[in-house]
């Protein structure tokens, strides 16, 4: 396991591909977890969130999980100025974009609670911005390699761009919350908080479940991005991204090679 986190690391930090898989595939999603927990401990940088992703029924495992989670750094955390905002692609992997509703916590999660419904969740205190997840990993079949590949290279996440705050979540029909995104000015998708199975509050539920199981409880500040809401759309480097959030804001992202970064030597 620790030569699998090492080796993705390693290529992230250069900004490198990979030529496959570097190593034997975790037989479970624990096992990949324990691949992500110990590739977070390597990474020298702070973990201010969590992006959620959807496993599709057929690649679940006994866990019987139906999302995954992976990490978001607080160097890949952009807010959004207006300008267009570089993001970081690995050349010769994986890149794309996703439209996201994201919850930031404004209070701890009890420590002791390991599971949530969505309920139970929704009562807890939260704000909700827009955002889009950079989804890239140096591995360009990450996602065909399914859920366990994913979680063992931090979810395939390589940043978060955050937009504008939607007031009064709680209260509002989640079919109100609708997105387009476009690349290079052609639409690539459309949906909405709706598009996400269960709706936002079951993705927070399962990280908040999953965060307290593998002892990370989630805790006041941080970040939830809740999972694609118009799909995953690959992007190339100097390709534009725009995600347009109806009545919230548009955001706009290029496309840049990820460069070795010294700063995470």
């Amino acid at each position: 396991m620790a030569a699998i986190a090492e080796r993705f690391t390693r290529a992230r930090r250069r900004g490198e591909s990979l030529p496959g898989f570097p190593g034997t595939i975790p037989d479970d999603l624990d096992t990949a977890y324990r691949v992500q927990d110990i590739a977070i401990g390597r990474w020298p940088d702070r973990v201010v969130g969590w992006k959620v992703g959807y496993i599709a029924v057929e690649r679940r495992d006994a866990s019987g999980d139906e999302r995954l989670l992976g990490p978001i750094f607080e160097r890949n955390l952009w807010n959004a100025t207006g300008s267009i905002i570089p993001i970081p692609i690995f050349e010769g992997g994986f890149g794309a974009i996703e439209a996201e509703f994201v919850l930031r916590l404004d209070a701890d999660a009890p420590a002791d609670r390991l599971h949530w419904t969505p309920e139970a969740a929704a009562a807890l205190p939260a704000t909700l911005f827009i955002g889009i997840e950079v989804a890239s990993s140096p591995l360009t079949t990450i996602n065909e390699l399914g859920p366990r590949v994913v979680i063992s290279d931090f979810g395939n996440n390589n940043g978060l761009l955050l937009g504008a705050r939607i007031p009064d979540w709680a209260a509002r029909d989640e079919a109100t919350l609708l997105a387009e995104t476009f690349i290079d000015g052609a639409s690539v998708g459309t949906g909405g908080a709706r598009r996400l199975p269960g709706g936002l509050r079951a993705a927070f539920a399962f990280a908040l479940s999953r965060s307290a199981r593998r002892g990370r409880p989630l805790r006041r500040g941080e970040l939830i991005a809740t999972g694609n809401a118009t799909g995953i759309h690959d992007i190339a480097i100097g390709q534009r991204g725009t995600v347009v959030f109806q009545g919230h804001g548009t955001l706009e992202c290029l496309a840049v090679a990820a460069m070795p970064r010294e700063d995470l030597a």
